[in-house]
């Protein structure tokens, strides 16, 4: 029979992930510790990061934000100018 040792292992995360996480691994069932182990075995298992690492998807506003530049331009009432200078001048003129 083996026995097993647990040594404590700190990591530094902001309150809000944690709060965050710490709801969905309840809602799960398991423990912050219980997903921690669960991710360090899966590296040990597979030798690498058990998931794909991306850019972050765009929140909901910068989408609404971009929508609406691509409305805008778009737009055939929007003005559209060749230069920067051109710009600046209407700009200045209003």
């Amino acid at each position: 029979m083996s026995t097993t040792t647990t040594i404590p292992i700190q990591i530094r995360v902001d309150k809000k992930t944690k709060e965050e996480a710490n709801e969905l691994f309840e809602e799960l069932g398991t423990s912050m510790s219980g997903a921690v182990n669960m991710f360090l075995k899966q590296c040990v298992n597979t030798g690498s990061i058990p998931f794909r690492i991306r850019k972050p998807r765009p929140n909901k506003e910068l989408l609404e934000a971009m929508e609406e530049a691509e409305q805008i331009s778009r737009d055939p009432n929007t003005p559209k100018y060749e230069t920067v200078e051109e710009l600046m001048a209407a700009l200045e003129a209003e």
